[in-house]
């Protein structure tokens, strides 16, 4: 599946270069010639990243990289401007801006940019599914608590204890009705022999 880029320019020239550039290497790429375009583009469809200038009329695009972040802290971006001052460079990466670069840009540099960004934002959304998954021991059930720790390092806890300090619950001992058989018939075949 291609992933799908936005270009946010309010040049026509550089918006349709761009657009024709990240098409013919393969991505699936939509375009707004403003902010206000964009923040409606998103809202209707998924990103896996923006591309948008840094000067436009209206809207900014630091302003628009706050009012995506506001919905959408993840969403990765770049921000390509003309105007290369530092203090714009370390705003937008302050804001969330994943990258930044000069025009006229370099299109080698660029896709390199993208594909790092893209890579990035994969490698994130798979470590947190895997921030999501709770270890559990297979033979003996203890639960691995890795809050706070680098993940894998944490200390092992049994399901009482992990229950108790991490939910605030007091568990009970009891037997479930499978067990409560199973348990019947171990008494019963001891009886009988």
């Amino acid at each position: 599946m291609k992933n799908k880029i936005l270009i946010v320019d309010d040049e026509i020239l550089i918006r349709e270069s761009l657009h024709a550039d990240l098409v013919h290497a393969g991505y699936d790429v939509g375009s707004a010639d403003s902010g206000e375009e964009a923040l409606l583009k998103i809202e209707q469809e998924d990103y896996d990243l923006i591309i948008t200038d840094l000067v436009m009329d209206n809207m900014s695009g630091i302003e628009l990289l706050e009012k995506i972040k506001e919905n959408d802290a993840e969403l990765p971006s770049i921000i390509i401007t003309g105007f290369a001052k530092l203090e714009s460079a370390v705003e937008a990466l302050r804001l969330g801006a994943t990258d930044y670069l000069t025009k006229p840009y370099n299109l080698e540099e660029l896709l390199l940019r993208i594909k790092n960004c893209l890579e990035n934002q994969e490698l994130k959304r798979k470590i947190r599914l895997y921030e999501d998954i709770l270890p559990i021991c297979c033979d003996c059930s203890k639960i691995r608590d890795d809050e706070d720790r680098e993940p894998g390092t944490g200390k092992w806890l049994t399901v009482e204890q992990y229950f108790h300090y991490k939910m605030d619950l007091k568990p009970s001992h009891s037997f479930c009705p499978d067990c409560t058989q199973k348990r019947l018939e171990e008494i019963e075949n001891w009886k009988n022999k």
